[in-house]
């Protein structure tokens, strides 16, 4: 499929997201019912399993990612390895002064003086723990965060940037902004790379960061916190802090929902500018994925 082709897709889907299909009347009303006496803003966004079902609120907001960018960094990473320009094993230093002490890193908690890590060690940190510290030498060795973000805007995803890393996110507020998305960009990229027949990866790079995402340990109370015991959900979640006055700009978490029969559900959600408290964030995206998995399973 060539650029121009692509773009058209994603622009056909996205304008699909926006309107409700005639099977998702019943769960529109239901995430609407979820969401109406929440003091939030909420982008919502799911694909069903035969990738045309698809439902969206508030799915073109731009929304702050957090830590929901490091899925993207191991997507713009895992394209190089399949390029030949690198590979899962090859080794990257991480320098004593990339270990700062203000950056959730359990890498840098096992390892306080730093050390030799595999690209594959890397992103299974960044991803599945969401490690700050690897997460921006990953960043280092691609070139820089725009690296990251042309990776996809050159595959015609437009609602989508990235301009900081870890680091300079957080050491100042306004900086999160640099980092956005939007929940129908965010499913509409899931589901790209999670189909086998549209996904850019490799049968290896494809095995490996599926599951990855699927050993994700953040977030356990999001999207996974009431669905049924054992269900497999691949996902990457990004938190920000609140302000004094207690508004929380991100709460987020989007991946693939595996219904019993092994379909994946796409679901991105985005809990922005959030006067609530962070219990409420997290039920609002676990009572939104039950509601989704209930409608995929009656």
């Amino acid at each position: 499929m060539n650029k121009l082709i692509l773009v058209f897709a994603i622009v056909a889907l996205i304008s699909s997201c926006s309107e409700p299909s005639p099977t998702s009347d019943a769960l529109r009303n239901k995430i609407q019912t979820i969401l109406s006496d929440k003091n939030a803003i909420v982008g919502v966004s799911v694909i069903g399993p035969d990738g045309k079902d698809t439902l969206s609120i508030n799915g073109t907001r731009h929304c702050p990612m957090q830590s929901v960018f490091k899925m993207h960094i191991a997507l713009a990473v895992l394209a190089e390895v399949d390029k030949g320009r690198m590979s899962l094993s090859d080794q990257i230093a991480v320098r004593p002064s990339e270990l700062l002490p203000d950056l959730w890193s359990p890498l840098r908690d096992e390892h306080p003086e730093g050390g030799t890590f595999t690209i594959e060690r890397l992103i299974q940190y960044a991803v599945s723990q969401s490690d700050n510290v690897a997460c921006d030498v990953l960043i280092r060795v691609m070139g820089g965060p725009e690296v990251i973000s042309n990776y996809f805007t050159e595959m015609g995803f437009k609602d989508f940037q990235i301009e900081v890393n870890e680091q300079q996110m957080q050491s100042q507020w306004d900086q999160m902004q640099r980092n956005w998305t939007t929940a129908n960009t965010s499913s509409l990229i899931l589901s790209k790379f999670h189909d086998r027949k549209t996904t850019p990866l490799s049968e290896q790079t494809y095995a490996f960061f599926w599951e990855t995402m699927k050993a994700t340990s953040t977030g356990e109370k999001r999207l996974k916190g009431l669905l049924p015991q054992g269900t497999v959900v691949a996902h990457k979640t990004g938190t920000s802090d609140a302000t004094e006055r207690g508004l929380t700009p991100a709460t987020n978490d989007i991946g693939v929902i595996y219904l019993p029969d092994g379909s994946p559900v796409i679901i991105s959600v985005f809990v922005a500018d959030s006067k609530e408290n962070e219990e409420t964030n997290e039920r609002i995206i676990a009572e939104l994925a039950k509601a989704v998995y209930d409608n995929y399973t009656k």
